[in-house]
């Protein structure tokens, strides 16, 4: 089972993460996202030690369109955006990651 987290995104965004003992991180500066950030989510998408890539959500809207569909679709790694307010979509993040849905309400 896949152990690692890993971090892609801006050094702003990564600092934070590598201070906190995060290993695995994809530093790509804001002028090279349109050309970088595909390959570096590749990457981490690829790497078998990963169980977590986290990124921005705002990132989301730099990515190929094949890349953001292949880091959404992914179970393992999952990818966890931060950001993006309340709609983040975390509780779908969650549900896809362990395959149930912790917030659906009982039918009784």
């Amino acid at each position: 089972m896949s152990q690692e987290i890993a971090v892609v995104g801006s050094p702003e965004f990564t600092t934070g993460f590598r201070l906190a003992g995060v290993r695995k991180v994809e530093s790509v500066p804001d002028d090279e996202k349109d050309d970088e950030l595909d390959d570096a989510v590749e990457r981490a998408l690829g790497d078998d030690d990963i169980g977590i890539v986290v990124m921005l959500d705002d990132d989301l809207d730099y990515l190929s369109r094949q890349v953001r569909q292949s880091a959404q679709g992914s179970v393992e790694p999952v990818l966890v955006t931060l950001g993006g307010g309340a709609g983040s979509g975390l509780r779908e993040q969650i549900k896809r990651a362990i395959g149930i849905d912790l917030m659906a309400e009982d039918e009784d």
